[in-house]
């Protein structure tokens, strides 16, 4: 790969400080798999993205806030929701312009949920109230430590990847998908059943994971593989 892609990533909101900021693992994943990461203004305005979506190679939506049920015409369920109606306003729009260029989206934790609900799927809203299991979703372990295993359909972009059945992955999220929107596939599941990877076939590369490979991708070469696939893609003319 000789070209560089210029990749926008979806700010980090602090809604208390007024602010937006990045954590330096989605950058430094990024740039590591060769690509020149750029952290993007907090704006759903339509010139705007359209404008973002023609100058990158690609996009990263990051972790973050809850989805606000709105995104999935959801009503309250649990009580400890708690969204940024910037970011989805924004990522909403941004998603539908990527698409719209077929411009490589990935997703990851918040980014996996937006993507699925932007196109139609629904959300746990709390893990551990409404979807109880023996898994921690929200382990107590350091972030780089793989808590538990996943397990990689046949046919999935990750099996075709990694050359896998399984694999182990972290865990930080009371939130994940309910009902998998049309048009995507699931790419992991989880041993309590959750979707937790998806990809959108027919598209460049629409893909997502829910687990965080910015905080493991020192250690776990899966995570570095997962990320260079993904700037492979926007590097591609």
């Amino acid at each position: 790969m000789t070209k560089k892609p210029l990749i926008g990533l979806t700010p980090l909101v602090d809604i208390e400080r007024e602010s937006y900021w990045m954590l330096p693992g989605y950058m430094e994943l990024l740039e590591e798999a060769g690509a020149v990461p750029v952290m993007l203004p907090l704006t759903d305005e339509p010139a705007a993205i359209r404008c973002l979506v023609e100058k990158m190679d690609g996009f990263l939506i990051t972790g973050g806030h809850d989805v606000a049920l709105w995104v999935y015409g959801a009503l309250p369920e649990a009580d400890n929701v708690k969204p940024c109606p910037e970011r989805d306003r924004m990522e909403l729009v941004l998603l539908r312009e990527a698409l719209k260029a077929d411009k490589p989206v990935f997703g990851i934790c918040r980014g996996l949920q937006i993507i699925n609900t932007a196109l139609g799927g629904t959300l746990w809203q709390d893990l551990p109230t409404q979807h109880p299991s023996g898994i921690a979703h929200v382990q107590e372990e350091a972030y780089d430590v793989l808590s538990h295993a996943v397990t990689l359909p046949d046919g999935s972009f990750l099996k075709a990847l990694l050359g896998q059945d399984e694999i182990r992955v972290n865990s930080f999220h009371h939130q994940a998908i309910k009902d998998l929107a049309p048009g995507l596939t699931a790419a992991a599941i989880s041993p309590d059943g959750l979707i937790e990877a998806i990809e959108m076939p027919g598209k460049r590369f629409v893909k997502a994971v829910q687990w965080h490979p910015e905080f493991a991708y020192k250690k776990d070469e899966t995570s570095r593989k997962i990320a260079g696939c993904f700037v492979k893609a926007c590097a591609e003319e």
